[in-house]
This record gives C-alpha cells, structure tokens and sequence, in this order.
C-alpha cells in the first residue's frame, strides 16, 4: 500500500492512502462475480456453438453479458 504525506491547515502532516485500490476496498468480489459470470456465459456459448468460429463469437458474447442482462431487463419492464 502506497502511503503519501498531506499537510494540513496547522503544518501537522497526517498518512493518507493514496487512490491504489486493494481487494478489501475496491470491488474485488464484485469483480470476482463479473469473472464466474464470464466463465459460465462462455461455457455455455461454446457448448452450443455448431463450429469453431460460432465458438469465438461466443467468446465476445461472453464479454459483453452484462449488456445483453440489462437489455433483456429494460425490455421486460418496458423502458
């Protein structure tokens, strides 16, 4: 962890953390769920897939998950 020194208005100086982000702070578990999301969406597209480049698309798709979930979403509340 990256410390710095920041002077405050009476010239005491205090240890701040700078903006380096760590995995108690910085959405580490969230990234975590993207990754499981990621692996299982591109399970299932290339156990789909009828051949090899379907299999690649399947890959990007995996990618992008997220935009297809919160397009299907929009659409079932009717935004």
């Amino acid at each position: 962890m990256v410390k710095k020194k920041v002077k405050k208005e009476k010239g005491n100086e205090v240890n701040v953390k700078s903006m380096s982000c760590n995995m108690s702070g910085c959405g580490g578990c969230s990234g975590f769920g993207y990754f499981m999301g990621f692996l299982g969406a591109a399970i299932y597209y290339i156990s789909t897939a009828t051949g090899f480049w379907v299999g690649v698309l399947g890959v990007l798709k995996a990618l992008v998950w997220p935009a297809f979930v919160v397009f299907e979403i929009m659409k079932f509340l009717g935004m």
